[in-house]
């Protein structure tokens, strides 16, 4: 088993940044990619960025390429998101995911509680 605690959310105003982090738990050793999704009240989930194991490849969701950067530091077993540019529309909950490479939830198989973000204009 893997344990995700996420952290770093909060109130910001638009055009401000915030930094998530990632802290895993358990059983690390295996070759998990990370990711992070959002969902905001009355709206599906949605994938926001994907690391790879190695720290090496990254991948961005639409909404936030060019905004936000995902990295990694597998000595800490921590993940980061950094959101730069915040819109309003930014705002929902914020989760942690550790499995393989993907874009969809069921590619992952570990999730953290979630972090609050809310931006306001």
């Amino acid at each position: 088993q893997v344990q995700l605690v996420e952290s770093g959310g909060g109130l910001v105003q638009a055009g401000g940044s915030l930094r998530l982090s990632c802290a895993a738990s358990g059983r690390t050793s295996g070759s998990y990619a990370m990711g992070w999704f959002r969902q905001a009240p009355g709206k599906e989930r949605e994938f926001v960025a994907v690391i790879s194991w190695s720290g090496g490849v990254t991948y961005y969701g639409d909404s936030v390429k060019g905004r936000f950067t995902i990295s990694s530091d597998n000595a800490k077993r921590t993940a980061y998101l950094q959101m730069n540019s915040l819109k309003p529309e930014d705002t929902a909950v914020y989760y942690c995911a550790a499995g393989r490479w993907g874009v969809r939830g069921r590619d992952f198989d570990y999730w953290g509680q979630g972090t609050q973000v809310t931006v306001s204009s």
